[in-house]
């Protein structure tokens, strides 16, 4: 693919990395009625959580394989067994996107391999570790309150946003990976690849 055959879309770059997470957010189910302010407050909590977390180790079997342009997928963590699997036929086209788009600088040879490994490195954090409920602590949300007893509620997306922020901090990024997925759904979206499916917003669907 040619750097020719890709809009130059600057107005995907144009938008921060705080804006593509609210924009996550707002896309994710149960928040479309939610205020804007709410949304940008979340994921301005999600992406310091995801920042501030200490390096981790993928503690799940890892498996590259093909297949992700077909499921729209980066890469996946299904819980059972804990396995990450990495498409390697998404990553190439994500790496071939950012030389088209001149986005070298912001994402290293590589860097999208390791990304998405570190954001799946999260994913398997999160669902086995006491870090989930810190996560939600963070958050602020309140699903119950009881006088003085608060119960911290779950924020659809939040977790995602957390896990882009991570990676981006851990891989030296200058940039979330929420840009590049964006790019990759513009791409697909444009028909300069054809047969293919658009990645979600998001760089990972689990399965629990």
């Amino acid at each position: 693919m040619s750097g020719s055959q890709v809009p130059v879309a600057a107005d995907l770059a144009a938008t921060d990395d705080i804006g593509w997470a609210v924009r996550l957010l707002a896309a994710t189910p149960t928040h479309e009625h939610r205020d804007p302010e709410l949304l940008r407050r979340w994921a301005r909590a999600a992406d310091a959580f995801g920042a501030a977390l200490a390096p981790v180790e993928c503690e799940a079997r890892i498996v590259e394989r093909d297949g992700g342009l077909e499921l729209g997928l980066l890469a996946r963590y299904t819980s059972r067994p804990p396995t990450v699997e990495l498409y390697t036929d998404t990553i190439d086209l994500a790496e071939r996107v950012v030389d088209a788009r001149g986005w070298r600088d912001w994402y290293p040879a590589g860097s999208v391999r390791a990304a998405a490994l570190a954001h799946e490195a999260v994913h398997v954090h999160l669902h086995h570790g006491p870090a989930k409920s810190a996560l939600k602590s963070a958050l602020g949300h309140s699903a119950l309150r009881l006088g003085r007893l608060r119960v911290s509620g779950h924020v659809a997306g939040a977790e995602e946003v957390a896990a882009h922020a991570y990676a981006r901090t851990v891989c030296g990024l200058g940039r979330s990976p929420l840009l590049l997925t964006a790019a990759l759904a513009a791409e697909t979206e444009s028909g300069t690849a054809p047969g293919t499916t658009p990645p979600p917003a998001r760089d990972a669907r689990r399965e629990n």
